[in-house]
């Protein structure tokens, strides 16, 4: 459900046609922030997620089409267990706590990544907020645990080969459409803008074909600190930017 008549003050003055659509984040920080404060790390894994609720709040008053967040790696799973476990609980409570706001959001919930090693009442949860909210109309809230790019890639081929060799699909056909729609995001947009905390300036194996032209935020601000004024903030020097996408002419969001 967009909400045409919501526009905050700091974007008073931008055109919805220059917002962007699709909005990714690499979430950053949580750690550095608790350690600057001498609390665990996963005080700073809490402190994120109210970022994320206070971010997906905002995006949906906005009417803006899709935030994807980057909530754990298939990486992570190297970090110490009772951190992983930690977080995979956080996830848990997450769903079950926020559900009644994705719902009366008109969130429509989608996780990508792969399932294999999250926890079955895990999944148990994310399958029950993604059935419930299958027929929002508002923002898609993409989260992505247990992702990592260069696998989605990997899978994507991996089914189109297998398609090949079974004589369903001719190999002379695959193309980027077809190779787009067998990987976790089909049917998703690219996202428009991508957002980084903490400072890095890498993409940590993050949406690496979706992002082919997003632009790209990188702010200090670590993740917990992150707030409605920043996502302005990066909004507006969004729409400032030309979108050529290899072309002469500025493209537009419309």
């Amino acid at each position: 459900m967009t909400n045409a008549a919501y526009i905050p003050e700091a974007l008073a003055d931008v055109p919805r046609a220059s917002w962007p659509r699709h909005i990714a984040i690499i979430m950053d920080g949580n750690g550095r922030w608790a350690r600057s404060r001498g609390l665990p790390r996963i005080e700073g894994h809490r402190r994120g997620a109210e970022s994320v609720r206070c971010v997906t709040e905002e995006c949906a008053k906005l009417g803006l089409k899709q935030l994807t967040l980057f909530a754990f790696s298939s990486e992570n799973w190297r970090r110490p267990r009772d951190e992983v476990n930690a977080l995979m609980d956080l996830y848990r409570k997450f769903l079950i706590e926020q559900r009644p706001t994705i719902l009366k959001n008109h969130v429509r919930f989608v996780p990508i990544g792969r399932r294999d090693d999250i926890p079955a009442e895990v999944l148990a949860e994310a399958d029950r907020t993604v059935e419930l909210s299958a027929k929002a109309t508002g923002l898609t809230l993409c989260l992505a645990v247990n992702y990592g790019s260069r696998g989605e890639i990997a899978d994507a081929a991996r089914s189109l080969a297998t398609r090949a060799a079974r004589g369903e699909l001719d190999p002379a056909t695959i193309d980027e459409e077809t190779f787009a729609s067998a990987l976790n995001t089909a049917g998703m947009p690219d996202p428009d803008l991508l957002i980084r905390t903490a400072g890095e300036m890498r993409l940590s194996n993050f949406l690496l074909w979706q992002l082919s032209y997003a632009e790209l935020w990188v702010t200090p601000r670590l993740w917990p600190e992150f707030r409605q004024p920043d996502l302005h903030a990066a909004m507006r020097d969004f729409a400032g930017r030309e979108r050529r996408f290899g072309g002469l002419e500025p493209a537009t969001n419309a």
